[in-house]
């Protein structure tokens, strides 16, 4: 048995196959080989590509945000001239030209089924595995606001809507993924109490993935790790899943002071990069992080982010390294 765990992010390239012709059966096709992929390169705790939020019409976000949007009740995906304009005057998100959507109403759980999308990955996961799913507060982010007009209103009635449902997601372990909040951290405090509204319903492991955003493959958030500290301190996670690997070293020592029963998790993949790390590479990674850390600390080790900018054959050659990296290091 490894002390330290091999994980993935969250999302894998979609299979041009199901791009050409996509259908919920081809889902849940690609859902299973995603799974023999990661199992198969000797990842202990996969995921399910993020496949169940797959949409053609939005590649460029692989439906981190608009599957939830525009599912959730309350939440209008027409957007208008106007509503562009005022979301633009905000000012807050540059790189998106209009708000995912329009908050029209009270926030209900609309169309959201997220059990029912994790029941469809546990039924080709072949074993354990995590299901992934978007902060409130980044969601909320995204969106104009006509009816709150309060962003921790907002992001709070986004977290009750999700937490209804994360009682009922039957898998190890659910992680909440967030890549806003890093380039604000004065919002720290809302983020981890939205976070933590869905954390708290959880029943197994649970996770919260941070990273400084990648939007076309690019990073998009400026920020370091220690702003970040009593963020992270506050949250009612058992592990982190952060991005270290396309960051600055020093950003290690950062992390020494986080309380001692949050696990942490290394990200020693560079997805932002083509170049496909070698196993020693990893392992040094490891050494490094377990000598300014203290050993036992890093509990998994997994990519930066997810996989979808990459090609196929370049994320499965990182996701192959990992493991290897892995192995190398334990058996020094």
């Amino acid at each position: 048995m490894s002390r330290i765990f091999t994980t993935t992010v969250g999302s894998y390239p979609v299979p041009d196959w199901l791009q050409a012709l996509p259908s919920e059966q081809a889902v849940i096709d690609a859902t299973r080989v995603i799974f023999n992929q990661q199992r198969q390169a000797g990842i202990d705790l996969p995921t399910d590509g993020e496949l169940y939020r797959f949409d053609i019409n939005h590649p460029d976000t692989n439906g981190m945000i608009e599957y939830f949007v525009s599912r959730l009740g309350g939440i209008d995906s027409k957007v208008s001239r106007a509503d562009g304009h005022a979301f633009r005057a905000k000012n807050e998100m540059s790189f998106r030209r209009k708000p995912a959507a329009v908050v029209r109403g009270p926030i209900t759980e609309g169309s959201l089924n997220l059990p029912e999308d994790c029941a469809r990955a546990a039924a080709v996961a072949g074993g354990d595995f995590k299901f992934t799913l978007t902060s409130p507060y980044m969601l909320a982010r995204t969106l104009l606001d006509t009816h709150y007009q309060d962003l921790e209103g907002l992001t709070l009635a986004i977290a009750d809507a999700m937490a209804a449902q994360a009682a009922d997601l039957d898998c190890a372990c659910v992680q909440v993924d967030e890549a806003n909040v890093p380039g604000n951290p004065s919002d720290g405090p809302l983020a981890a109490k939205s976070i933590n509204r869905i954390l708290d319903k959880v029943k197994g492991r649970k996770a919260v993935h941070f990273c400084f955003g990648n939007y076309g493959g690019q990073t998009i958030q400026s920020g370091a790790w220690a702003p970040l500290l009593q963020f992270l301190s506050d949250l009612h996670t058992d592990h982190l899943v952060l991005e270290l690997a396309h960051r600055p070293k020093e950003d290690l020592d950062a992390l020494k002071d986080l309380p001692a029963h949050i696990g942490i998790g290394l990200g020693v993949i560079d997805i932002k990069v083509n170049h496909v790390e070698s196993a020693e590479e990893i392992a040094c990674a490891l050494e490094l992080a377990e000598k300014k850390l203290g050993a036992g600390r890093v509990q998994f080790i997994h990519p930066d982010c997810g996989f979808w900018m990459l090609k196929r054959s370049v994320a499965d050659r990182k996701i192959e390294a990992l493991a290897k990296g892995r192995d190398l290091y334990e058996g020094r």
